[in-house]
């Protein structure tokens, strides 16, 4: 039996791009390499159609926090004021990133369940200070979808750029690409894209590139991954596997109908699990119409650990994830990405009724 990835990435694979990545040895150094390169190139900023002489698409190696790291160290200068947004770990993190490269950074703190208070963020905005934002647009730690699209036109008003993590929402929730707000948003291979693990990159205007006079990294650098990509080249080795299941991945995608289509079949997905949970009392975290499409978050049933719930659906083929931090003893989360056919949606649904069904 198949395991079905529930957790927000890595996410269960289609067999093409499960055959892609192993499909045959590949030199980073080799033209069929850099030909590859500039597919994958072209084919990101064609996830959402943005111009190739306005945007670039840079990738490197590492996890989504990579590119969050890389993201921050390469295009906000080193005079620049960073207001942040925190309303769960990532955007905490963000904070963290920011401190550990010394950047002058503020955050406006809200608990984990609240969504932002988007006129204190005016008020902070208004103050004139902050040259730069720093905000999560889909924070999987409870499934929020932070409206990103709002955010975008205060930074226009005020003046401030917009740096988005948007490793869990690219290829399946809107982005504010149309405001010249905003700057660059960080993503990975591995999640609504379902390519696999270890390939990130960061989609930024070119213009960006150029505002970091000195480096603060040597393989975070994005100017030089940029410079070189364009150049059929590559500064490091890159994880070239990655590449060629996400060069597979994005034709899947297209050939689904593109990133509004997989929206629109997490969301039917995510309220099929919501209806069966509803029915059998379990609570979602998050009021309605709060939730990403990608991830949603449930209260534990009163006196049912998580480890039951979890070990349950595992037996069954399925496996959810934790929450974090205080959260971690009240709620489990369910994503919706990756290759889930009618089928596994089915055996799912049943899944959820036996092992949830005694809870009532």
């Amino acid at each position: 039996m198949r395991a079905i990835l529930l957790n927000p990435g890595p996410v269960s694979l289609s067999e093409g791009v499960r055959r892609a990545a192993v499909a045959t040895d590949l030199c980073h150094r080799e033209e069929e390499f850099f030909d590859l390169q500039d597919r994958l190139r072209a084919g990101l900023l064609k996830v959402y159609g943005n111009d190739a002489d306005e945007w670039t698409a840079v990738m490197l190696g590492g996890s989504g926090t990579t590119a969050m790291e890389a993201m921050i160290v390469s295009l906000i200068p080193r005079d620049a004021r960073v207001l942040v947004l925190e309303n769960g770990v990532y955007g905490e993190r963000l904070s963290r990133i920011a401190e550990l490269h010394r950047i002058a950074a503020k955050s406006i703190h809200w608990n984990w369940q609240e969504a932002w208070d988007l006129e204190e963020v005016a008020q902070s905005l208004g103050s004139g200070t902050f040259s730069h934002v720093l905000a999560v647009h889909h924070e999987t730690t409870t499934g929020r979808l932070n409206p990103v699209d709002k955010l975008a036109t205060l930074c226009e008003r005020y003046g401030s750029a917009l740096l988005a993590d948007s490793v869990s929402a690219f290829g399946a929730e809107d982005m504010p690409f149309s405001s010249p707000a905003l700057v660059a948003c960080a993503a990975t291979a591995n999640k609504c894209l379902h390519g696999i693990t270890g390939l990130c990159l960061v989609i930024c205007r070119k213009e960006a590139l150029g505002l970091v006079d000195k480096p603060r990294s040597l393989t975070l650098h994005l100017p030089l991954w940029a410079a070189q990509q364009a150049e059929r080249s590559t500064p490091f080795t890159p994880p070239v596997n990655a590449m060629q299941a996400l060069d597979q991945a994005l034709v899947e995608l297209m050939c689904q109908g593109g990133w509004k289509v997989r929206q629109a079949r997490y969301s039917e997905l995510a309220e099929e699990i919501s209806g069966v949970l509803a029915h059998l009392g379990v609570e979602p975290l998050l009021p309605a119409g709060a939730s990403s499409c990608v991830l949603r978050a449930y209260r534990l049933p009163v006196g049912v650990p998580y480890k039951v719930v979890h070990d349950g659906l595992k037996k069954q083929g399925f496996v959810i994830y934790a929450g974090q931090g205080a959260l971690a003893r009240d709620i489990f989360r369910i994503s919706t990405m990756g290759e889930i056919g009618d089928d596994d949606t089915r055996r799912l649904l049943d899944a959820l009724d036996a092992v949830l069904g005694g809870s009532q």
